[in-house]
């Protein structure tokens, strides 16, 4: 059986729930947290926020810095929640496997439902599926959703990164490879700001320097070597 994993990401969830709510907040840029005043953390940003450099886990005081026309929304967690449970009953509708990862993303397992030829055909198959979930999504929550579909995890993640909001990638086995090279090697499951830097200072910046580099990754990022080298080409597990 062809795996058709994918990954459905709502898009900066908290934010537009409040921008839904309240017609006067659309278009303007929200953040979801603790007034500037107070001592707090961001805990989301609505996209026109985000063009200012806020965003989640950013001190409420270096956000009103950022964004000066900042409007600053009290979050409401029971009501985040309660929108989450009903985006997922329709998920759940989908006749997926879903594994939520958070209130505001999940990932699917459609390689039930799509097999075809070959993997790639069947991921292509999977975009029907998806395009009719991000609108039942709109029609019926009035909340916009990114879905990324791959044959794993990593790849999923990365495709529902790749174009947002409102977006739909797939990333076939075939270009599995070419699409990742330019991106920076952050992107890559495990790679956080401390390992980024171990990679950055011997000239590797993006996933292309990862797959091109010659020498033992053991030696940078210790037992996490030979896996990031499979996941700078695509392969996961997951």
């Amino acid at each position: 059986m062809f795996r058709v994993i994918c990954h459905l990401d709502m898009d900066a969830f908290f934010a537009s729930v409040e921008q839904r709510d309240d017609p006067k907040l659309r278009g303007r840029p929200v953040i979801v947290g603790a007034p500037p005043t107070q001592r707090g953390v961001v805990c989301a940003a609505s996209y026109e926020a985000r063009e200012f450099g806020v965003h989640s886990a950013l001190p409420s005081v270096t956000a009103g810095r950022l964004c000066l026309k900042g409007i600053f929304v009290r979050p409401r967690m029971d009501h985040y929640r309660e929108e989450s449970r009903r985006i997922m009953e329709i998920v759940a509708q989908t006749g997926t496997i879903i594994e939520p990862m958070s209130i505001d993303e999940a990932y699917l397992d459609a390689s039930a439902i799509c097999q075809a030829e070959d993997a790639d055909a069947s991921l292509v198959m999977a975009l029907p599926l998806a395009r009719e979930l991000k609108q039942r999504i709109l029609s019926e929550r009035r909340l916009t959703a990114t879905i990324g579909i791959a044959s794993n995890k990593l790849l999923a993640k990365i495709a529902s990164d790749h174009k947002k909001p409102d977006g739909l990638t797939v990333i076939t086995d075939k270009d599995k490879v070419t699409f990742l090279r330019p991106l920076p090697v952050r992107t890559l499951y495990g790679v956080g700001k401390v390992t980024e830097q171990v990679l950055n200072r011997v000239g590797i910046l993006t996933v292309g320097d990862l797959q091109n580099y010659a020498g033992d990754l053991r030696a940078l990022v210790g037992s996490f070597g030979p896996r990031l080298k499979q996941f700078a080409f695509g392969e996961d597990d997951r």
